[in-house]
C-alpha cells in the first residue's frame, strides 16, 4: 500500500492551496495520518497529524494556516493550506502516523514571493 499525494503548484504568498491524499491499495484503512514535508535541503518533517480518534496537531509554523480533514466515505485525506508562505515550499506526502509505509512520490508545492 502507498498513499499518493497530489494537488501541489506554484503559487504567490498570501493564496491557497488544498492537497489531496489517497490510498493506492482499496482495502487499506486509514488510521492515524500525516501530512509530511521536506523543503530543499531540509529533513522530512510532520506537519500535521490527524489521529483516530479526531484529535489534530500541526506544527507550530503552519498552525492556524493549515488544516488536516479526512473524507471517510472518499478514502481521502486533505491538507488546506491557506496563507501560504515561501517557507512552505516543498514536497508534500503523506503517510502513516508513525510512517511506516513507503513514501510515495509527494506534491511539489512551491510558494512565490
Amino acid at each position: 500500500v502507498q498513499l499518493q499525494a497530489s494537488g501541489g503548484g506554484l503559487v504567490q504568498a498570501g493564496e491557497s492551496l488544498r492537497l489531496s491524499c489517497i490510498a493506492s491499495g482499496s482495502r487499506f484503512s486509514f488510521g492515524s495520518i500525516g501530512w509530511y514535508r521536506q523543503g530543499p535541503g531540509q529533513q522530512r518533517e510532520l506537519v500535521a497529524g490527524l489521529y483516530t480518534d479526531g484529535r489534530t496537531n500541526y506544527t507550530d509554523t503552519v498552525k492556524d494556516r493549515f488544516t488536516i480533514s479526512r473524507d471517510h466515505v472518499a478514502k481521502t485525506v486533505y491538507l488546506q493550506m491557506n496563507s501560504l508562505k515561501p517557507e512552505d515550499t516543498a514536497v508534500y506526502f503523506c503517510n502513516a502516523l508513525p510512517p511506516y509505509l513507503s513514501w510515495g512520490q509527494g506534491t511539489e508545492v512551491t510558494v512565490s514571493s
